[in-house]
Parts: structure tokens; C-alpha cells; sequence
């Protein structure tokens, strides 16, 4: 293993097996998917790196790790996790736009990286227009807590707290375009509740502060999540997706506890620099789905609070700029800007 601006881990060597092509058709909402120009069968001639945004051991790192395990002997070589953490994901995907688009450089990006930011931060690229998207991989199961001092036991209870106590209950996020920040401006949105917001470096530390009782309420990811809910140290109300989290499904939804209409679910996918050969796009998508179908694949990402997911590259081009309209939306109304 090598370490180089970051953390990089280098995958099982595979065994290799013949390459093929698949032929896909470039659709015109996403015109970054050019012709090959070369031969899809030369793909890959070498280790392929995969950009994570984010520092090791998070949600990003984990799924990318597990998947690319597997991928490895499916293509034929290596993949090396890069890891390039900084500026909220900003940095590694700016990386990956101005990397060589011959199919050797990946990124694991999040709905925050493509979607979000962009409508926060001035940025020096654009990812709908500088990345190709190749497949979503995971659902993020995200969950509102509470500390136990706050005297609530349900999500009507800690409304009607909050409309009673404006401004006064104290909520952590990783900061401006955090999944965590933007599910609770959703949240405060729809249930008409005045929330303070306290960012923190990441969700992690944010968390810290709420075990320690320093801070109220948080949308978390079940991974950063389980460990104090299950030792009693924090009370889950509800989680933010459609349906119940599968491995608790004692929490309800936040929709049906009380906020009806309310749903967050944000994600992680992969994506290639525009231009990248199509044909090797399609490969990478048919590939990176078979792994997501693999059972213990799939339990092993669930455990993390990470529902495997996987579409085709042409549903994953036209939901990419819708998420970009949706969150767009509520960034304007919400007024959120960087700090």
C-alpha cells in the first residue's frame, strides 16, 4: 500500500478475464459520452484509479472499497482507491474532471459533489458538463436523532418543541451543502419549525457533540448513527428515505411520523471525465451492477446503512440533472450559502 496526497489502497490483484464491448447509444442529454476513438477492447491496459473525495474510513471509502474488491478480477486489473479529501468533496471531483478521459480514472461522487454544491460554492468546473455519470451505486439511509435530555419521543413531539422554542433547539451538520444540513433545512422547510444550525468539519465530529448533549438534534447517517442509538445514547425518530430501514424497522419514516411528504435520500455513484469512450462506460455500468447484485455485497453495504441501488446509464444521465433542479430549488429558497 501507498500513500500519496492521501490515502491510496491498492485492491486484490485479479484474475484476469477476456474484455468485452457493450454498445450504447449516446444519448443527448448528456453529450459528454463521446465515440470511442480507440478500441473498447484495449480497456483496461493498466491500474484504474478511483478517486473518493473524502478521507478513508467514511461512507464513500467503504462503498467504493467493497465494490471495487470485486470489480477487480471482473476487468482484468487493479483498482487504486485515491482517496482526495477537502473543500466538501470539492477538490477529488475537480481532480476527476481534469483527469485523461481514456477510462483509467473513476470517481465516487455524492448527490452533495454533483448536484449540491455547484448551487453553493463557486467552482471552477461544472460536473454536468465535465463528467459523465456510469451508474449509481448506493442509497444513503440517513436518520433524525435526538439527545435523551431533550424531552421528545417522537417527530410531532419535537415540532411542536420547536415551534414553541424558536431558533432554540441547536442542530450539527457537516456544514453549507451537507447531506446532513440540507435534509434538516427539508425538514424545517416542510414542518415549518426555525432550527439553528452548528457546522462542524464533518458529520463525525458533529456527532460527537451530540452524544455529549452539546448540541439537540441531527440527520445523520445510520452508519455514523447506529452505535449510539443501539447503546442507548441517542433516540432515533425517524429516517429520512420512503420506506423503513430494513435492519430498524422500528424507526418510521419521517413522513409518516409526522411530516407527510418529507423525503431526503441522497446517494453515491460513480462517474467517468466526459469524453470517456462510451463503449468502456457501458462496460464499466454492466460490471459495476453485476457486483451490487452479489449477496453479501449487498449485506455488507446495508450493515453501513448503504442500500445497493444500480440503474442504466441512460436513467442515471436524466436523474442526475433532475436531483441538480430539485436541491437547486430549495437552496434558493433556504438561502444557503458557503461559509
Amino acid at each position: 500500500m501507498t500513500t500519496t496526497h492521501g490515502a491510496r489502497l491498492a485492491c486484490l490483484l485479479p484474475a484476469a478475464r477476456p474484455p468485452f464491448a457493450l454498445a450504447l447509444a449516446c444519448i443527448s442529454i448528456w453529450t459528454a459520452v463521446a465515440p470511442s476513438p480507440a478500441p473498447a477492447q484495449a480497456w483496461p491496459s493498466k491500474p484504474v484509479r478511483w478517486i473518493v473525495p473524502f478521507a478513508p474510513g467514511g461512507g464513500v471509502d467503504v462503498t467504493t472499497r467493497t465494490i471495487a474488491q470485486r470489480l477487480s478480477p471482473a476487468v482484468g486489473q487493479q483498482f487504486v482507491i485515491d482517496n482526495r479529501g477537502g473543500a466538501n468533496g470539492n477538490i477529488g471531483v475537480e481532480l476527476a474532471t481534469k483527469a485523461p478521459a481514456d477510462g483509467h480514472t473513476l470517481l465516487m461522487a455524492t448527490t452533495g459533489n454533483i448536484v449540491i454544491n455547484p448551487h453553493i460554492y463557486r467552482l471552477t468546473f461544472d460536473p454536468l458538463r465535465d463528467l459523465a455519470p456510469v451508474t449509481p451505486a448506493v442509497d444513503v439511509i440517513n436518520v433524525l436523532v435526538v439527545h435523551p435530555a431533550l424531552p421528545v419521543k417522537s417527530v410531532k413531539e419535537l415540532i411542536a418543541l420547536a415551534k414553541a422554542r424558536p431558533h432554540e433547539l441547536n442542530y450539527g451538520s457537516s456544514g453549507p451543502g451537507g447531506s446532513d444540513h440540507i435534509a434538516t433545512e427539508l425538514f424545517t422547510s416542510l414542518s415549518g419549525t426555525k432550527l439553528t444550525n452548528i457546522s462542524y468539519k464533518g458529520g463525525a465530529p458533529a456527532m460527537v457533540d451530540l452524544v455529549a448533549g452539546n448540541i439537540q438534534l441531527m440527520i445523520a447517517t445510520m452508519a455514523v448513527a447506529v452505535g449510539p442509538i443501539k447503546g442507548g445514547r441517542l433516540r432515533p425518530l425517524g429516517v429520512t428515505s420512503k420506506a423503513r430501514f430494513e435492519l430498524m424497522p422500528q424507526i418510521p419514516t419521517v413522513a409518516e411520523a409526522g411530516v407527510p411528504g418529507y423525503e431526503a435520500v441522497f446517494w453515491f455513484g460513480t462517474f467517468v471525465p466526459a469524453g470517456t469512450p462510451r463503449e468502456i462506460v457501458a462496460r464499466l455500468n454492466t460490471e459495476i451492477r453485476n457486483v451490487l447484485q452479489v449477496p453479501d455485497v449487498r449485506q455488507r453495504l446495508l450493515e453501513s446503512g448503504l442500500v445497493a441501488t444500480g440503474s442504466t446509464v441512460e436513467d442515471f444521465a436524466a436523474f442526475v440533472p433532475a436531483e441538480s433542479k430539485k436541491w437547486a430549488k430549495l437552496v434558493r429558497e433556504k438561502g444557503i450559502k458557503a461559509e
